[in-house]
């Protein structure tokens, strides 16, 4: 030990310092502890003490009997999909086996090596209970899972999952974390991660900062000791002058401080930003040069092998026998250089394995990851432990080498897309460009085919500029009567250009790639000019969408049987759209029999021609039909790895559904599409998601939330001038609407419609601002206005669509109203029998909610209690809460004795329970949902569950309603 070594050995030094950072977690640990999800982020240089401070996190958890499980990401592993989580869990999933289930394990076993080993009977054979079949499965999906899996790991006591260093954890790893922030376990769960800002991804800091704002996150940072602090962490033993030394050279840095005081050498220089200070690399580098060469050899070989070793990999990569680098470990970890963790180690600290890295030569390493390459091979390693290893040692035109990185890519394509891309570039850097095709047989792809593989993956991976680019790097590759795998390649780049809000983009490249075409007519042009179909028709260009299709035949003799797919599946859609209802649904039926016909991989050739199909199912008011057309192409695309198509898909699936009133799985597909959106971070998809997600929560009485759907859609911009921007300018309106802020819901009416000046909606979404502010007005008492949004409403009937068009019936029963209620309860009951038939539920029971108060009105008591009857039945069945409260009311106004709903624990006002009353009290004194979240200990999304349960039972649509209730409630007290 060096004469100015402090007493503890360094490692074990005690903590100073950190008294206020340990409060802080120890709360935390105590919400946790209560039932409430929450998130801790450790931010400070590296060196600054995070892990130790996580370390204490660890013990004070195991005091509180929450389970700590611990995982650390690794510098020279940056790549390895989940490698944090996975180093966190699974060592602890083959207990959990039997719990999770065949469906959980398949979607977890790729990404855990412990449930893949479970999966093998003792023999080694695959077992046939849940065997992981390498279907492609949405992120989103995998990360639910995973979510569910943390509820089942944190029962019965609590869970405590600790993140090191993810800073150099990869995209995945960033995106699971963001997601269990936006959708927090449901059981006592605490998150703690330690990052350096400094390294951190924009994506990582926006969660941690995301997190702060809902409620459940908890920014800690860690800065350097203090003076004083580093004399009391050395302790009496070192003098004044020499804590002055090491306290300016390490700038108050505890891992700094450590490795400098091992050192007897004198410093110069302090802190520097960047890498290590020179002081603390010479003292690393002095700590490592007093090794022996075999411990030297080993170390170097176990730093470039992986975070955490087994002794044979360790042997493998300094090329020494087993035997010496067993007696190399026991020299490392008598010397602190690494640490046991059962039958592996762990450098000290990655500080630690960083300079060891440094000390190998360049040359050595690769020689060294090769090493490692033919060591995990010949022990049947899984081509993505063995892919890092390769891509640094392979050589251009080594085929292995190419076949391991691309079998690796595949393996993560959907689940860690970016790092499937990042292995498919390496593949082909090592492939030479003027490589020729590779032998039939041989299952290794070629150089185009490798670029048009990564230009999908990186799409799927929301790296949508990459994926364009790819694609474009493709056509100037491919010769130019190589018409068939240009006209994929052009398609593909401009599907990107479109999710990139680029439509113009899109439409020069089609038409460029016609031109070039001899016959405009061919098989390989059709996809191209279905490609500029879909851009009109998004545009709502019908016209010009017609005039397109209208030169394509309906088949060909050298067509393959999915394009004629594809174009009964466009067809529908223009003719709809231009009055053509007979044509309409005679291409709607055509269209259905194909489908129904067609194996799912014709299908998925054309998925976007597919989704245009559903939608005008959709729009033709089937939506019964619609939906199973939904599910079946979602299932496809998901399949087929087509996952920039899932977010269309899984929005009209939130419409259809509804549409059809079943409205808690419209709100899962909703959701669903959103998460969906944010991993493709395509702007265009997002609003779609958004947009439907936003009148799902309006239709189920979460007005505020809806409005908060709405405000992100429009915020993100994407879409001016385009039906689906307007989409989302339309749901913003019902959604102030739904809050009572008519003026401003008029406003926004005109902006989503352009003021009925040319509008980009369709004629459905346009009778539905009809009927919809024909009814805010009637509310108002403004028969006028309300007689003048009636009359619009008949502009925008489409004979021939029965089951959308009573929607106009309705508005005119909201302007009767006021003038003639006999007369309106008439036409709201026509209505409300014409949209039961095409069963739009919903819609339905507000037919009958507006028959009822009509028959009240008009004096007929009797009708108006069956009318109403009939809406409560609805609204229940459908799990619409506001307008089933609405209902309850007037029924109760008309002497029906309705059973309260406050249940069990109801003891305040209109029943509601004691939470429900906090929330009450707490929305009484102006606090914002986050504000609430925040005082009460919940989350964001179960404040806004507990106000729509306020507002049905209080009878109220509005934040202001529940204020006047509860004044109301807390007078009628007083009397």
């Amino acid at each position: 030990m060096p004469v100015n070594m402090p007493g503890p050995v360094p490692g074990n030094m005690p903590l100073v310092g950190r008294d206020d950072v340990l409060r802080g977690l120890e709360e935390c640990l105590d919400v946790a502890a209560e039932g409430a999800f929450r998130f801790v982020a450790l931010v400070g240089e590296p060196g600054a003490g995070k892990s130790r401070l996580l370390t204490e996190l660890t013990g004070a958890a195991a005091a509180r009997k929450l389970v700590p499980l611990n995982g650390r990401a690794a510098e020279f592993e940056q790549e390895m999909p989940f490698g944090a989580v996975v180093d966190a869990l699974d060592d602890h999933l083959e207990e959990h086996f039997p719990d999770l289930g065949p469906a959980a394990i398949n979607l977890l076993a790729p990404v855990f090596p412990a449930l893949s080993t479970a999966l093998l009977d003792p023999l080694g054979v695959p077992g046939t209970a849940a065997p992981h079949t390498g279907t492609p499965v949405a992120r989103y999906q995998l990360y639910r899972t995973v979510r569910h899996l943390l509820e089942e790991l944190a029962a019965p006591s609590g869970l405590v999952l600790v993140l090191d260093d993810v800073h150099w954890a990869d995209d995945a790893t960033i995106e699971l974390l963001d997601h269990l922030v936006r959708h927090p376990p449901r059981a006592r769960v605490l998150i703690a991660v330690a990052y350096r800002p400094a390294q951190a991804s924009a994506r990582l800091q926006a969660l941690v900062q995301a997190s702060a704002q809902g409620g459940c996150g908890h920014v800690v940072p860690v800065g350097p000791l203090t003076e004083d602090e580093v004399a009391q962490l050395l302790g009496p033993r070192v003098g004044r002058a020499r804590c002055r030394e090491l306290y300016e050279a390490s700038g108050g840095n505890p891992f700094y401080l450590e490795a400098l005081a091992r050192s007897a050498q004198p410093f110069t220089g302090g802190v520097q930003e960047g890498d290590l200070p020179p002081a603390v690399r010479a003292a690393l580098q002095l700590e490592l040069s007093g090794l022996s060469p075999d411990a030297l050899l080993v170390a170097q070989g176990a730093a470039v092998a992986a975070d955490e070793f087994t002794p044979p990999l360790a042997a493998a990569a300094a090329e020494v026998s087993e035997d010496v680098a067993l007696a190399a470990l026991d020299e490392l970890v008598a010397r602190d250089i690494v640490r046991p963790a059962a039958e592996r180690f762990r450098f000290r600290h990655p500080l630690v394995r960083h300079a060891a890295y440094g000390s190998a030569a360049a040359g050595w390493r690769l020689a060294a990851h090769g090493r490692i390459a033919v060591y995990l091979r010949q022990i049947g390693a899984p081509a993505a432990l063995r892919a890092r290893h390769v891509e640094r040692s392979g050589r251009v035109g080594d085929r292995d080498a190419v076949a391991t990185l691309v079998e690796a890519a595949r393996a993560f394509a959907t689940r860690a897309p970016a790092t499937a891309a990042h292995w498919l570039s390496a593949a082909l850097r090592l492939m030479p460009e003027n490589a020729p095709e590779p032998p039939a047989g041989e299952g290794l792809p070629s150089r185009l085919e490798l670029l048009m593989e990564l230009a999908q993956v990186q799409s799927v991976g929301g790296q949508l500029k990459e994926g364009r680019e790819t694609a474009r790097a493709l056509l100037r590759l491919l010769p130019d009567d190589d018409y068939g795998r240009r006209a994929r390649a052009a398609r593909f780049a401009a599907l990107m250009e479109r999710q990139l809000d680029r439509p113009n983009e899109a439409r020069a490249l089609l038409l460029d790639e016609l031109r070039r075409m001899p016959d405009p007519r061919s098989p390989a042009a059709v996809p191209l000019r279905m490609r500029l179909v879909a851009e009109r028709m998004m545009r709502m260009d019908f016209r010009a969408a017609q005039a397109v299709l209208d030169l394509m035949p309906d088949t060909g003799d050298d067509w393959e049987p999915s394009l004629e797919v594809a174009v009964a599946a466009m067809r529908p859609m223009p003719a709809l759209a231009a009055g053509r209802i007979a044509d309409a649904l005679r291409y709607a039926e055509a269209a259905d029999r194909l489908l129904g016909a067609a194996p799912d991989e014709h299908l998925a050739e054309w998925m976007d021609a597919i989704a245009w199909c559903c939608w005008a199912e959709t729009f033709l008011g089937r939506y019964q039909h619609a939906a199973d057309r939904f599910r079946r192409a979602v299932a496809v695309a998901r399949s087929t790895g087509q996952l920039y198509v899932v977010t269309n898909l899984m929005a009209g699936l939130a419409r259809s559904y509804g549409m059809l009133g079943r409205l808690a799985e419209a709100a899962a597909a909703a959701e669903e599409a959103v998460e969906e959106a944010r991993l493709l971070n395509s702007g265009q998809q997002m609003i779609f998601a958004l947009t439907q997600q936003s009148l799902v929560a309006c239709w189920s009485g979460e007005e505020e939330t809806a409005l908060r759907h709405a405000d992100e859609a429009v915020r993100i911009g994407a879409g001016v001038g385009e039906w689906w921007g307007s989409m989302a300018r339309y749901a913003r309106a019902v959604a102030l609407l739904g809050l009572g802020r008519t003026d401003e819901a008029v406003a926004a009416v005109a902006e989503a419609t352009n003021d009925f000046d040319a509008p980009v909606l369709d004629a459905h979404t346009l009778l539905s601002c009809c009927e919809v502010m024909a009814g805010a007005e009637a509310a108002r008492g403004n028969a006028t206005a309300a007689a003048e949004w009636a009359d619009r409403a008949r502009l925008f009937v489409i004979p021939g669509l029965d089951a959308i068009n009573p929607l106009a019936d309705l508005a005119r029963a909201h302007a009767l109203q006021l003038t003639d209620p006999a007369l309106a309860a008439d036409r709201a009951v026509a209505a409300a029998e014409a949209l039961e038939a095409g069963q739009i539920r919903v819609d339905a029971g507000r037919a009958r909610l507006r028959a009822g108060l009509a028959h009240a009105e008009a004096g007929d008591r009797g009708a108006a209690r069956e009318q109403l009857r009939g809406a409560v039945r609805l609204f229940e069945e459908c799990g619409a809460r506001t307008l089933h409260g609405q209902a309850v009311r007037e029924q109760r106004r008309l002497g029906v004795r309705v059973p309260g709903q406050g249940g069990r624990g109801a003891t305040g006002p209109g029943g509601l329970s004691k939470r429900e009353q906090e929330v009450a009290a707490l929305v009484a004194e102006g606090c914002t949902n986050a504000q609430i979240a925040e005082r009460l200990f919940v989350s964001v999304r179960t404040v806004e569950t507990h106000l729509s349960h306020i507002f049905t039972k209080l009878g109220v649509t509005s934040r202001v309603g529940v204020v006047s209730a509860m004044n109301r409630g807390a007078g009628a007290g007083r009397d």
